[in-house]
């Protein structure tokens, strides 16, 4: 399973995530199962909209959760951890949300107002359970 992470300035529209996305999934060569934004950006329309015209879920990413796997994240940012906490956002997102043992496929991509990076899930089936029991424990600790 290949997980889009994606982070997004409030000036993003959804036309420049869809092809941001598009772009760093042509690139990799991947098909995208799922997208995953922080938690606090899953509620915003154009996330919505970009995942309603790519037909994909969106899977919610706690702080928590980003700041567990920062480590594994190569891309850093300064406006990030000043706005976010987190230096990486995208990266963090797409590993949190494709479970333990995930790797990046395709590091942090920037557009003019969003970032995204995609992970592939390290597990042999169960994969969607990992993510999930990940995501349910970060959220259960914060």
């Amino acid at each position: 399973m290949i997980v889009a992470g994606l982070g997004f300035r409030t000036t993003c529209t959804a036309d420049e995530l869809v092809a941001l996305i598009e772009r760093v999934g042509e690139a990799a060569g991947a098909k995208i199962a799922a997208l995953a934004a922080p938690d606090f950006k899953v509620g915003a329309s154009v996330l919505a909209q970009a995942a309603a015209s790519l037909s994909l879920e969106v899977r919610s990413v706690s702080r928590d959760a980003m700041i567990a796997v920062q480590s594994l994240c190569p891309s850093r940012s300064a406006a990030a951890l000043d706005v976010v906490g987190v230096a990486s956002v995208a990266e963090a997102c797409a590993l949190a949300a494709a479970g333990p043992g995930a790797r990046l496929l395709s590091p942090r991509t920037a557009s003019g107002a969003a970032t995204c990076a995609l992970a592939v899930c390290g597990g042999q089936g169960g994969c969607a359970e990992d993510a999930a029991r990940t995501l349910a424990q970060a959220s259960h600790d914060s």
